[in-house]
């Protein structure tokens, strides 16, 4: 039992670093996609748009390796489970791990429709 708990633990962190893998490629295009709006001609308030979504992405794509990076130590946890003390510290853990997943998710999604939305005037 606590074995086919500790792998349904360990796929979810699998599906968690591909999502984020996932998000961190979308926003690495974005910034290149930014970076070829920035050869034309912008106005004022097109130039700060620019510079909000270029530091948004940078600060994302951080927090996207910071998660990662804590999730792939939690797996490391997993692996290493031994004591039933362990066990609760690392479903513990884990549960902290989906709140900080599921925070930065929404985050993302929302960034990606705002630069959908400016993507999207500014082509008109």
């Amino acid at each position: 039992m606590v074995q086919t708990d500790l792998s349904q633990l360990q796929a979810e962190c699998t599906d968690w670093r591909q999502i984020l893998r996932n998000y961190r490629e979308e926003f690495q295009d974005a910034k290149k996609s930014l970076q070829s709006f920035c050869r034309n001609t912008l106005s004022k308030d097109q130039l700060l748009e620019v510079e909000h979504f270029d530091n948004q992405f940078h600060i994302q794509l951080i927090n996207i390796h910071d998660l990662k990076q804590e999730i792939k130590g939690h797996v490391r946890l997993i692996e290493a489970e031994g004591s039933e003390q362990m066990q609760d510290e690392v479903y513990a853990r884990h549960e902290h791990l989906l709140d900080e997943f599921l925070t930065l998710e929404n985050t993302l999604q929302e960034l990606r429709n705002e630069f959908r939305v400016f993507t999207n005037a500014s082509a008109c």
